[in-house]
């Protein structure tokens, strides 16, 4: 048998990753970039970590999430580099890069990722695992203290895993259901929770729902991890949940820290206080989306980011409307397993041209564009906001986030059913936000949008308008000019956006 080279390697654990046929895979592979056959950042994240675990072979995130042909990228990979050897390092340190710009927004810089928790609970197993994640992650047990002439990072040795059991009368309808009750709890709490000086700005919650449910909720500040962050701690902690509770040990080894997989940078986010419009998608719809992006050859994040574009250019005759999206800036396999603040904004040039499958998977090469423009900006420029980077002396962004792409909407560890939910603590880093919370099970989005700036009626409209450009996009014929479809994106019955006395989305 010939020996496989190791492009063929490559693919054969491309397709592993992507659920998808080598053969097919190969023979689409030379003429079509890695996101245009499927490929998200969480299984580009995947790859490349495979690729150096079993192949030994080092591949770069933007190359992969790029324009370049898929074969091509792979054809590219070099040995990957062995890891640096672990150095001692001090107790207090500088701040990383970012750092001071997240600590300055205060408690408006904290998230919530909860899991609503179904099944017989062990809290002392719980405690036991938390225990152990948090000696797994330096960045749990970074707390910000006194340094120098400023303040600094004083990481602990031990720092057991901090559990709050927030307590509070049961909601009564037709009052907030119980998962937004104990939110809203923990948002009255949070300073407790998580603020306390001289200790780290992390905790986990937990609020009792009822009879054999629960809702753990992961606490933290984005000066030490971010969204993806929240999604690998999640993982991890159900995981070393489920051996725990069949008598083993949790399983952790050290993780690499904040200072060996490096942090973003930026100028400080301008904060928003917001609202949250969440709505669900039928499954027709969901399933309409799902066969559009099929037939693209792109992510289901993107049809969604390609309505989202067309909502905002509908009026502005531009060619190309500038979206904030968040991506991981990795540089390597090991941050996947870190706990760190990796994740940056950055600007995706949505082009409105073409015909429907052409401007699909132009938006979805928007990200790979994205991604590599913040690899190639320089930190320096990074901080001064001068950049690539989304900065506060521009106008505020409109976001767009897919949080389903790193965490399953329900997972079972450990006799426990987990449904994810991201919770709204009442502000965030732009006026008008859209973000996939879930998809394949429930699928659900939000509009997170700043009252000051947008009406709440008017944004009851915008999310009127985003249903209907989608269902126009998903039933656009793949030839049809992408021009038919801002011609006819007003949706029935609603005014055009914005409503009188707000202010225009800005694009930039």
């Amino acid at each position: 048998m010939p020996t496989r080279t190791p492009s063929e390697a490559l693919l054969d654990l491309a397709a592993d990753v992507m659920g998808l046929d080598a053969r097919t895979l190969a023979a689409r592979a030379a003429g079509s970039p890695f996101i245009t056959l499927g490929g998200t950042f969480d299984r580009a994240a995947r790859l490349q970590l495979r690729a150096g675990e079993a192949l030994g072979l080092g591949l770069e995130l933007h190359q992969l999430m790029g324009p370049a042909p898929l074969a091509d990228v792979l054809d590219c990979a070099v040995p990957a580099a062995p890891p640096a050897p672990p150095r001692p390092s001090p107790a207090r340190r500088p701040l990383l890069p970012g750092q001071r710009a997240a600590l300055g927004a205060g408690e408006s810089a904290y998230r919530v990722l909860s899991a609503e928790l179904s099944g017989p609970l062990d809290v002392t197993a719980l405690r036991a695992v938390l225990d152990a994640l948090c000696d797994r992650h330096e960045g749990l047990r970074t707390a910000f203290a006194p340094y120098g002439d400023g303040v600094g990072r004083h990481v602990l040795d031990r720092h057991p895993g901090p559990l709050a059991e927030l307590t509070g009368p049961a909601p009564v309808a037709p009052g907030p259901g119980p998962v937004a009750a104990a939110h809203s709890r923990l948002a009255a709490e949070l300073r407790r929770v998580a603020g306390q000086p001289g200790r780290p700005p992390v905790a986990f919650a937990l609020a009792a729902l009822g009879p054999g449910r629960h809702l753990l909720s992961f606490v933290h500040h984005e000066a030490v991890a971010d969204g993806f962050s929240a999604a690998l701690v999640w993982r991890e902690l159900l995981a070393g949940y489920e051996r725990v509770v069949r008598g083993s040990a949790p399983g952790y080894a050290a993780a690499p820290g904040p200072d060996a997989v490096g942090t973003a940078s930026g100028a400080p986010a301008p904060r928003f206080r917001t609202e949250r419009l969440a709505f669900a998608l039928d499954d027709a719809l969901r399933d309409a989306v799902d066969a559009t992006a099929r037939r693209a050859g792109v992510p289901h994040s993107c049809v969604l980011l390609a309505a989202w574009a067309l909502v905002l250019g509908r009026d502005s005759g531009a060619d190309a409307v500038p979206v904030g999206v968040e991506l991981p800036r990795h540089p390597g396999a090991a941050p996947v397993r870190a706990v760190a603040a990796c994740g940056a904004r950055a600007s995706a040039a949505c082009e409105l041209e073409g015909t429907t499958d052409y401007f699909l998977r132009g938006v979805a090469c928007a990200f790979g564009e994205a991604l590599g423009r913040l690899r190639e900006e320089p930190s320096g420029a990074r901080e001064r906001g001068t950049a690539h980077a989304l900065a506060p002396t521009s106008p505020a962004p409109v976001l767009f986030a897919a949080r389903d792409e790193w965490l399953p909407a329900r997972a079972a560890y450990g006799g426990l059913t987990a449904r994810f939910h991201h919770a709204h603590l009442g502000s965030g880093p732009a006026q008008a936000a859209l973000t996939v919370l879930r998809w394949r099970d429930d699928p659900l989005l939000c509009l997170d949008f700043a009252p000051a700036v947008i009406r709440r009626a008017a944004a009851v409209r915008l999310v009127a308008e985003v249903r209907h450009v989608l269902g126009a996009l998903v039933r656009a014929r793949a030839w049809a000019p992408v021009d038919d479809l801002l011609a006819r994106s007003g949706a029935p019955g609603t005014a055009p956006f914005p409503a009188a006395g707000t202010v225009p989305l800005p694009l930039c």
